[in-house]
């Protein structure tokens, strides 16, 4: 009959020895791998193996990175592109600045250009806004009674005469417009020095000569300046361009239709013209001055009488 315990009880070396055992061939395999180095290419064939292994282990948390890094990439993309929009909003509105400064600039140039060629004194002043009556071409401009602008004054930029000042105030003044259907402009032919007047067209934006003689030595593309004889534009200022002739049988009169040459529906700034040249006086103002000297010789001959 057989006494030994189970195979279950069986107990093999204790478990101090064990420990012993295994720490001791560890310490040995050290010892040796480190000295030798006998176990590299086991450590390689086993790394290999192990890779699969290990990137099956750590392939969640790569997972997870990955989307969580995604996100934070969508995020920060979006992020950004509204900073690009609101920059390259801001840009564009510098830009645009810029350009309106530049042509500002560029318009005012042209003006102080303008005013050394001009003979009279000239004062620049900038449109402030447009007259509210549809049916009359006027603007206001920042320039008044106290900086010298008096009525009738007229008024040009740098390319010809614009209108004329027809109203005052002591910091803004009104403008008539050449196009103004109330306005008439005295003009020459430059070419062969053909004198008349020029009317506005009102709605049309252009100028009218009217009441011409169908033989009239006129042509389409004849430049029109002042000729100065209304003792208001000086002469030789630009006023516009002779584009189309009307010439009707059944009429007696031609009319010739010209385009003003000057910015009369644009541009900023414009120049007040003072002309401060001596005029001699008009043969009527001549005569009333004499009438009037007439008058008092005879006031004071007859004070003298009644005096006797």
């Amino acid at each position: 009959m057989d006494h030994s315990p189970p195979p279950f009880f069986k107990r093999g070396p204790a478990p101090l020895v064990r420990l012993f055992f295994f720490a001791s061939l560890s310490l040995a395999l050290l010892v040796i791998d480190a000295r030798f180095r006998y176990v590299e290419g086991l450590r390689s064939w086993i790394a290999l193996a192990a890779y699969p292994l290990q990137r099956l282990g750590t392939a969640p948390v790569d997972l997870a990175s990955r989307v969580g890094e995604y996100f934070a990439t969508q995020a920060q993309l979006v992020a950004e592109n509204e900073q690009l929009r609101a920059k390259a909003l801001a840009y564009s509105q510098d830009a645009q600045r810029f350009q309106a400064a530049q042509a500002e600039a560029e318009q005012l140039r042209r003006l102080i250009g303008a005013a050394e060629r001009l003979a009279v004194r000239a004062t620049p002043a900038e449109v402030l806004y447009v007259g509210r009556d549809p049916y009359s071409h006027k603007v206001f401009i920042d320039r008044g009674a106290a900086q010298g602008v008096r009525p009738g004054s007229p008024v040009a930029d740098e390319e010809g005469v614009v209108g004329q000042v027809t109203r005052v105030h002591p910091l803004v003044s009104e403008v008539t417009l050449l196009t103004d259907r109330d306005h008439a402009t005295p003009v020459q032919v430059v070419r062969n020095g053909l004198r008349a007047v020029a009317f506005g067209g009102g709605a049309s934006g252009m100028l009218e000569l009217r009441f011409m003689s169908p033989v009239t030595d006129i042509q389409n593309g004849d430049r029109l300046v002042t000729s100065g004889i209304d003792g208001i534009y000086p002469a030789g200022l630009p006023v516009a361009v002779v584009v189309r002739i009307e010439r009707e049988a059944e009429n007696t009169f031609a009319r010739a239709v010209c385009k003003p040459v000057a910015g009369i529906d644009r541009g900023r700034y414009v120049l007040v013209l003072v002309n401060e040249s001596a005029r001699p006086a008009l043969p009527e103002d001549a005569g009333k001055s004499r009438t009037e000297k007439t008058r008092r010789a005879r006031s004071r001959a007859k004070d003298t009488d009644a005096s006797r």
